[in-house]
This record gives structure tokens, sequence and C-alpha cells, in this order.
């Protein structure tokens, strides 16, 4: 074990300010090379105008600072927390949720948080955030932060697959769960898929694969195989970039697997609209 290493809670408070304001104005660069790269194959008129309006919308809100998109989202964090850091000064998560109320207030995002499901009404600064934390070796704290929109948080599904269903009833269920989608999520869409684990936990992997972001293939080629099956499969669904039709209805498949019951098979997909977003970094 090495030596403790301390860390300000206002230090923490000043990271996750400076993340939710990044995340709502800058696209991550592998989002803006799958509308680049989807736009360079688009043969359709109408499906090439609407991915050329989204590079030019990402340019302009990184250059002036703007939100890329108005629904600035509810602020999803992930945190490692190594094993070896002191946090002083105040709890992990009083000082995440004031870098949510601040970054959100000094970056004239907008607030959408309501405090009750069925009562509602707005808590005024975007908080409480929706706060993962892992503990992990080292003396560093990484955050990750993901505003996540309800267009497309709306259309994410979660469904407890008996074992027999298989992976026939998985690759059903995921094409399902697009194409009662529609042009909702703002598509392309970006699709975190969880299989395994427990009710709870399935919700939490898909979450994960699609804030990852992850590049390149799968590490496990059984895995790589079936999401490269299931982007084909939307793709020819033909919705298209915002539904006007096209040969991009999804820019990436991620899957994350974990161990499950023998009776199980549980399966959730999270959607993620053209600007999935995020931003981290590490104290």
């Amino acid at each position: 074990m090495g030596a403790i290493r301390t860390i300000r809670a206002e230090d923490i408070t000043a990271c996750v300010a400076r993340l939710c304001m990044r995340a709502c104005t800058e696209l991550p660069p592998m989002v803006c090379a799958c509308t680049k790269a989807a736009l360079a194959a688009e043969p359709y008129a109408p499906a090439r105008e609407v991915l050329s309006l989204m590079r030019e919308n990402a340019a302009i809100a990184a250059a002036e600072r703007l939100p890329i998109c108005q629904d600035t989202g509810m602020a999803v964090v992930f945190a490692q927390v190594g094993q070896d850091v002191h946090i002083e000064g105040g709890l992990l998560t009083d000082a995440v949720n004031a870098g949510v109320a601040r970054g959100y207030t000094e970056g004239y995002l907008r607030k959408s948080v309501v405090r009750d499901p069925i009562r509602r009404g707005n808590t005024g600064d975007n908080t409480p955030a929706v706060l993962h934390t892992s503990l992990v070796a080292g003396d560093r704290l990484t955050f990750t932060v993901s505003p996540k929109g309800f267009g497309s948080e709306n259309m994410s599904r979660l469904a407890m697959l008996t074992p027999a269903e298989g992976l026939a009833g998985v690759r059903a269920f995921v094409l399902e769960t697009v194409r009662l989608a529609g042009a909702n999520p703002c598509p392309p869409v970006m699709l975190g898929v969880g299989m395994g684990g427990t009710f709870e936990q399935v919700a939490l992997l898909a979450k994960e694969a699609l804030v990852e972001l992850r590049q390149g293939p799968h590490p496990d080629p059984f895995y790589a195989a079936l999401e490269d099956e299931l982007l084909a499969a939307i793709n020819g669904l033909g919705i298209g970039p915002q539904g006007f039709g096209g040969l991009t209805t999804a820019y990436t498949v991620r899957i994350k697997a974990a161990p499950t019951h023998i009776a199980g098979l549980p399966v959730a997909v999270n959607v993620g609209c053209h600007v999935t977003r995020h931003a981290s970094e590490t104290l």
C-alpha cells in the first residue's frame, strides 16, 4: 500500500464543474469521427444534409462554448476512487453535486432535474447528479461526466430474458429497441448493450458500455462479431439520421457482459443520441 494522498473537496468540485461545461460543449473526438465517416459513406441527399448540419453544429458549439444540444441532460458522474486517496474538507457526494451546480450555473446550461418523479419541482441547479463510484488501486481520482439527455434515455429498455431465448432473443430485443425508438432519440444513435449480472447491474453495464465509447473491436472476438452483426442489422432498418432515411441509423454498438445466474439472461440497451457526450479528468 502506498502513502495516503490528500485531495481537497474543493478541487473535486472545480474538476466536476469544468467537466460539465466541457462535456456539454465539446463532442468526444470519436463521435466527431463517426459523423465524418458516415457523411463520407452516405449517398442519400437528405441524410447527407442532416449529417453536414450535425458537423456544423458541433463545430460552432466548440468554438463559441455553447451547448451542443439544448437538452444538457442529467449529469451522470463516474468516479474511480484510488484506495490511497483521502478526501479533505467534505464528502465526495457533496463535492460532486456542488461541481454539477457550479458547472450548470456558470456554463448557462439548462437545468432539467426535478426533485420528485411525480410531484416534480425543478431543483434549480441540475442536482443531484447520478453518481457511480468504484474503488481502484492508486492515489488518484478520475471523474467522467456524461450528461444524459432524455430524448434518448427514454428510448432505453431492459428485459429479463430466459436462457432458452439465447442469442436470438438478445438480437431481437436490441433490434426491437431501435425500431421502436425510431427518430425519437435523434439518430444516428450510439448503443450501450449490457448483458448478464442482475436486474440493477445490467442497466449499469449498458450505461458503462455507452459512456466508455471504446474505440476498436471488442477484446473478445465473440462479442466483437456480435457488435458488428448488430450494427449492420440496425443500419439495415433504414431509419437514418434524424429519421429521414439513409445508411446510418447507428454509429456504434458496444457490449459489456458480466457473469449471471444459471436461470437468467438479463439484457439492457442504453440509447445515446448523435451527441453522446462525456468528458474525463484525473486528479
